[in-house]
């Protein structure tokens, strides 16, 4: 079907934060999937588990066990500070079963109507129901009527949240990215992220925190939340966890751990056992080459680089995130840039129109950071002089 405006390129094979099209030609990697390819491409300690996995078992139902499952799931269980998870295949299976287990919350609690605060710019998926959480009206257009029970607040203002809920008592869940990642790399302030916990444990809310895109190490911790010292109720995750086999988890705290009882949700693919060994060895990797130190390192290299190269530039507004997740705005809207990178020789995506944005693998070295500085910088310029 005609739903991706696909660039010129067909790749055909990769090794490290490197691809290679069906042509020859090579590019930097500076987008890793949208955030996917945690280990790069083609990595040497994955390739050989993975191979093994499918030698063994690729898939049986959820009827039974799964042994790497159990072990994926005490790990992140320990790295987040949680206790349960469940095992799904994408971002958007496991926002929507964080969305399932907010209204049943609700319900479990009297309430027929639950509402969750969602926020501008956000992005959750593009299913009925979590589109309708989704912040951004094109995202939206075409398919109402949307889902009811979202009520909208704007990022980093606990007025703002405390005026959109004061008095009604069908809250339940308060649901948000730390960082923004399609809605323009917006961050949430580790000042607001401490002040909605706090909210949410005198109200009796649950702190829902999507960490599809900007958790799995991407800022420098497991999760970007980490950074204000905070534990959610409910977290999902993807992207990262499998290092490009697709995955999917919810994981949950004390709180909201027990909601779901048997036959109120599953999965068909979730929790097979190529996914799992798939995160199981993501993870080891990544403990193993200490990547979330190369993360943080090499993204405050490459935030500080870009920073540097484009002062001064009136046409651009802004670069900022944290660790490998990095967007630069410019003044106008620039989805041009990522064909002209792609023909440079460099992978990049914009997204809210004029937001160029940067979340390579986490194998990046600084001369490799540098390298996509010196392809982007001179592309941008040239683009804002037009």
């Amino acid at each position: 079907m005609n739903t991706y405006g696909r660039l010129p390129a067909a790749m055909a094979y990769g090794k490290g934060c490197r691809l290679w099209d069906v042509h020859g030609k090579s590019y930097l990697d500076g987008l890793g999937g949208i955030a996917v390819n945690t280990l790069g491409h083609a990595h040497p300690k994955l390739v050989p588990a993975l191979q093994d996995q499918i030698a063994k078992l690729i898939h049986t139902s959820n009827y039974y066990y799964t042994p790497n499952a159990e072990k994926l799931a005490a790990k992140l269980t320990e790295i987040s500070g949680m206790t349960n998870v469940f095992f799904c295949c994408t971002g958007l299976e496991a926002n929507e079963a964080a969305l399932k287990l907010a209204r049943k919350y609700g319900h479990d609690k009297g309430i027929d109507k639950p509402q969750i605060v969602v926020y501008e710019h956000a992005f959750h998926g593009r299913s009925i129901a979590t589109l309708s959480a989704t912040g951004n009206p094109k995202v939206q257009k075409g398919f109402g009527p949307l889902v009811a029970g979202f009520i909208r607040v704007p990022l980093n203002d606990i007025e703002a949240l405390k005026k959109a809920t004061d008095g009604n008592q069908d809250v339940v869940a308060v649901f948000f990215e730390t960082i923004q990642g399609e809605g323009g790399i917006h961050p949430m302030r580790v000042e607001y992220l401490k002040q909605v916990r706090a909210l949410c444990d005198e109200r009796g809310w649950l702190l829902m925190i999507d960490e599809v895109q900007c958790g799995m190490g991407r800022t420098g911790k497991w999760f970007a939340h980490q950074w204000a010292g905070i534990v959610p109720d409910v977290m999902p995750l993807a992207k990262g966890l499998g290092s490009g086999v697709p995955i999917g988890a919810v994981v949950a705290g004390p709180k909201a751990a027990h909601i779901f009882g048997p036959g109120n949700h599953g999965t068909t693919f979730g929790g097979n056992p190529l996914a799992m060994r798939a995160g199981v060895e993501t993870l080891r990797i990544m403990e193993e080459e200490n990547l979330l130190q190369n993360a943080a390192t090499v993204g405050a290299h490459l935030k500080g680089a870009l920073q540097q190269a484009l002062a001064g530039n009136p046409g651009v507004r802004e670069v900022r995130g944290q660790g490998l997740m990095i967007g630069v705005e410019l003044a106008k809207p620039c989805g041009a840039l990522a064909e002209r990178a792609l023909h440079a020789g460099l992978l990049i995506s914009v997204t809210a129109d004029s937001v160029i944005r940067l979340v390579p693998p986490l194998i990046l070295s600084t001369a490799e950071a540098d390298e996509i500085v010196a392809i982007l910088v001179p592309l941008i310029e040239a683009f804002l002089k037009e």
